[in-house]
């Protein structure tokens, strides 16, 4: 019964994948009745959704760009499997053709060189001016300096936070891997926002259970800025307590007051010291690039780091930045920063966006849902899921139901659907 309201929850975004993957060649077409241009910015999972779902829905009529410098995008998701050799980077490597081939979305792998919202244009790095009558920006998330962090040049790029998947990946893996029973790690998880709540806990559990299994021991310590486990917490705290007995130690409210790197020491803001073989330093999120230094869509607060945005479109609530839309980790909303709720967003964006095209109207009641596998062990995983409804009081995305749902521990029934969960979800927005 567990299984199956998970999987109810999921709804289409796991059920129902055969079936859009085996339907949407033939439904693209010109029958829509919307028509506009409409550029995305970012090809991670948030923009690539969007765009191919733009296609997909709103017909042949809709001309979209896609703009993304690289050609190939590495999946974070699973890439914490990577870090203990169970998954390569090219495993987790996927690319454009399909969105271009089979959707009709023009790929430019530029980079953006400014952004004229009045005149409703994009200046790419080639010089190249797309007009646009909508904009997408799903640029992802980008990062805070970490906090005096001292030490020689060599040894302070051994820290490395890996929470992108690609080169710092394979660093970190590196330095895993040369590890001893006798050598420490020690993660480092941000004050909330940040991308994949669960992410942090993972990665130390799926360490513990590497270090355990390949070298006879060893330790890993979490420092964790959160009061706080902030996701699955009954699963992670048997995990640490249990699973990972002796080998996980986790320290709440413990934000990074200063790394030394050569002496590979961390103090926290509690005074606690700390030292490691491996620090796994994750900083403090904020959003992509793109919009911090642009300004764009940027909540009123003068700290803020994220995007504000109506959830109902996804469009800035900025008056000057009419017509464009912000989905994903660099948005400002009550959902998780996640690769399956940036998924979600997208749809919600591209109907709203198709709808308003048509000057027809916006769904009023969007629903979204959160669902996540992790893997506690080489052969067991967990999860979590929790659907989300437009709640008009407030404005914004607040549980339904029950709200969270967690599973009842870790097993290797879980794994596979975590296989499966991820094939489908990659699926859906690549293919």
């Amino acid at each position: 019964m567990e299984r199956r309201r998970f999987l109810q929850n999921l709804g289409a975004t796991a059920v129902g994948f055969s079936f859009l993957k085996s339907t949407m060649a033939s439904q693209l077409s010109a029958g829509a009745d919307a028509a506009g241009r409409v550029v995305v910015v970012g090809g991670g999972m948030a923009g690539t959704t969007v765009a191919k779902y733009l296609r997909f829905w709103g017909g042949t009529g809709m001309d979209v760009t896609l703009v993304e410098p690289n050609a190939t995008y590495y999946s974070n998701i699973f890439s914490n499997m990577v870090l203990t050799g169970e998954r390569t980077l090219s495993q987790l490597s996927f690319n454009y053709n399909i969105l271009k081939s089979k959707y009709g979305v023009k790929v430019q792998n530029y980079s953006v060189k400014a952004i004229d919202p009045v005149g409703k244009k994009v200046t790419l790095s080639n010089g190249t001016i797309l007009p646009y009558d909508r904009l997408v920006l799903a640029p992802g998330i980008d990062f805070e300096p970490l906090p005096n962090l001292t030490g020689s040049a060599a040894n302070q790029a051994k820290i490395v936070h890996a929470w992108k998947a690609g080169e710092q990946t394979v660093s970190l893996q590196n330095q895993i891997k040369a590890m001893t029973s006798k050598d420490t790690f020690i993660l480092t998880i941000p004050p909330a926002p940040y991308r994949c709540p669960p992410g942090p806990y993972e990665r130390a559990c799926v360490v513990a259970d590497y270090l355990k299994r390949t070298k006879g021991g060893g330790k890993v310590i979490v420092l964790d800025a959160n009061p706080r486990i902030l996701a699955e917490p009954l699963n992670f705290t048997k995990a640490f307590n249990e699973t990972h007995k002796g080998i996980i130690t986790y320290v709440p409210n413990a934000p990074i007051a200063s790394i030394n790197a050569d002496t590979m020491k961390i103090t926290t803001t509690s005074g606690g010291i700390y030292t490691g073989k491996v620090i796994n330093a994750i900083p403090t999120h904020k959003a992509g690039n793109l919009i911090t230094q642009s300004g764009i869509g940027l909540n009123n607060s003068l700290d803020s780091k994220w995007a504000a945005v109506n959830v109902l479109s996804y469009e800035s609530t900025n008056p000057d930045l009419a017509g464009i839309h912000i989905i994903g980790d660099s948005s400002s909303t009550t959902q998780p920063k996640a690769g399956h709720i940036a998924n979600a967003e997208a749809k919600v964006c591209a109907d709203a966006i198709i709808q308003l095209l048509k000057n027809g109207a916006v769904n009023p009641v969007p629903m979204t849902n959160s669902s996540c596998f992790t893997p506690i062990t080489k052969t067991t995983a967990s999860w979590l899921s929790v659907v989300y409804r437009y709640d008009p009081a407030s404005k914004s995305m607040l549980p339904a139901g029950n709200g969270v749902t967690e599973s009842n521990g870790a097993t290797s029934e879980n794994f596979e659907d975590m296989l499966k969960w991820f094939n489908n979800l990659m699926a859906d927005t690549f293919a």
